[in-house]
């Protein structure tokens, strides 16, 4: 149960585009002008380290690109996010504040401290966390800072270096190799000496199995390169699969009590701190949901009723993305809290076993394995349903619907896609999917770019949000080292991993 959450931050990271957000979390959570404290022993630093990594940056990055995923719709139309315009290209929002001022440095102390309390398992936690943050800013940014973000042994940088996505990406990748060898060592303090490893309660063997299952996923984003080091290998894709989440009981989350307390509350749900960004499920997602396998036969998703409320007029409808509603018609639409991903109680999931599953599903098919793939892909929609607490017996019928409408003659890369985007909703690795497929509906059936596009920036039908802008006061005082910021090439310019060699 998540009840507070600790931040410790040295104030002067204030540097990091730190400003204030009225609608934001932190502005309930009066720890967060704490210094950092690298007095405290590791094992009273944990807990803040994963819940700062999950609830503060994961939020915030899913928060971005909520729209451009189209999981959800605001009732306002031409929003921000879902039209790519106005308050998006000023880089007024908050994922590199959240990164860099709120979760990186409770990371770099867990390594610090675990080093020097001859416990290497906080060292190896600390790294994970870190690699999982370094992954989501870049992924949303392309080249950002790494080595001259907070460290506690040595003065902070004013002005720090941008390194580019590729070295990031190998970055990752050490960070976890680092990680994985130092669960293995021998550690004076375990991670549950104080009851704070709320990811895994200090199961070694999970924290390995997330750590592989972050590098599958970073593998398997190198899709678009065919040379050099960085050349997509399905089989270090499968092999990384193969020691990582191996069932349900392995999914990375964490969960909230419902309180009275606004971050006690999933973000996204009525009485969380992120709620007013969720109004609605989108028209997208709803009629995905409504028909998942792109059959002729009319075949609704069981978890369309768990995922999304019911509307005030019954039925399930979502709101086009950046149409917005009109007041009169809001009650013929489904809310965009109260389901399963968005009530006060819902966790809010880093990874889940059905993902690594679909992970898994492509390299096969990227290899020439069918079989291969077909059978991770139905392990992974099946694992999903379970995690949804959908019944055996709809279970049985959506699997055996999978056999006779798609089978392995039929199957290819979109099934792969459309179930994953289903179970991993809310995760803000979805817009890599939408990315390394070239917002394809051909992969995504039914997808369409939002209403009131800004078409200044996104003229043409098939030009497609690409990256996001750094913070605007990231510009103001670290011009010199951040790359260009001008919002027709922010935008626009596909990142390193998204580009075909």
């Amino acid at each position: 149960m998540m009840k507070k959450i600790y931040t410790y931050i040295f104030t002067a990271l204030s540097v990091f585009s730190f400003t204030g957000c009225s609608d934001d979390y932190f502005d309930v959570n009066n720890s967060v002008t704490q210094p950092t404290n690298t007095g405290l022993a590791p094992q009273y630093r944990i807990e803040g380290a994963i819940e700062n990594t999950v609830a503060t940056a994961q939020y915030r990055g899913i928060r971005e690109v909520l729209g451009v995923v189209q999981y959800g719709s605001q009732n306002t139309p031409a929003y921000y996010s879902e039209s790519w315009n106005t308050f998006l290209t000023t880089g007024s929002y908050f994922l590199w504040q959240n990164v860099y001022v709120y979760a990186l440095p409770n990371t770099a102390d867990l390594i610090y401290l675990g080093e020097e309390y001859n416990s290497p398992h906080y060292t190896a936690v600390g790294k994970i966390l870190r690699a999982y943050l370094f992954g989501m800013a870049t992924d949303q940014y392309g080249s950002i800072v790494t080595d001259d973000s907070y460290n506690p042994e040595r003065t902070i940088e004013l002005e720090p270096e941008f390194v580019s996505q590729q070295e990031v990406y190998q970055l990752i990748f050490t960070l976890l190799d680092e990680a994985i060898a130092e669960l293995d060592m021998d550690s004076e303090i375990s991670l549950q000496a104080a009851e704070g490893d709320i990811l895994y309660n200090g199961d070694l063997a999970q924290w390995k199995r997330f750590a592989y299952s972050i590098k599958a996923r970073y593998l398997n984003h190198l899709t678009k390169k065919s040379s050099g080091e960085f050349a997509y290998d399905p089989q270090a894709v499968i092999q990384a699969t193969q020691n990582g989440l191996a069932s349900n009981q392995d999914n990375a989350l964490i969960s909230y009590g419902g309180g009275t307390a606004v971050n006690d509350n999933q973000p996204f749900s009525v009485n969380g701190y992120g709620s007013t960004r969720f109004d609605y499920f989108s028209e997208f997602f709803v009629n995905l949901l409504k028909d998942p396998l792109t059959i002729e036969e009319e075949f609704e998703d069981p978890r369309l009723s768990i995922i999304v409320p019911e509307a005030v007029n019954g039925g399930y409808q979502g709101v086009k993305t950046g149409a917005g509603v009109d007041a009169e018609l809001a009650d013929d639409y489904s809310l965009g809290n109260g389901g399963f991903y968005t009530s006060p109680e819902s966790p809010t999931y880093m990874m889940t076993y059905s993902e690594v599953k679909f992970i898994e599903a492509e390299a096969r098919f990227r290899s020439g394995d069918i079989a291969g793939a077909y059978a991770a892909y139905k392990t992974g929609v099946e694992a999903d349903l379970q995690k949804l607490n959908v019944s055996s017996e709809e279970i049985s019928t959506y699997m055996t619907k999978i056999d006779t409408e798609i089978g392995q003659a039929n199957f290819d890369l979109s099934q792969i896609f459309v179930q994953k985007y289903i179970a991993n909703m809310l995760n803000p690795e979805t817009w890599v999917d939408f990315r390394r497929v070239d917002y394809s509906a051909d992969i995504y059936p039914g997808l369409e770019r939002p209403d009131n596009v800004n078409i200044s920036l996104f003229p043409n039908e098939d030009d497609w949000l690409q990256a996001m802008m750094y913070e605007y006061n990231e510009e103001d005082r670290n011009y010199e080292n951040m790359p260009d910021n001008n919002p027709a090439v922010r935008l626009t310019t596909p990142v390193w991993w998204d580009v075909e060699e």
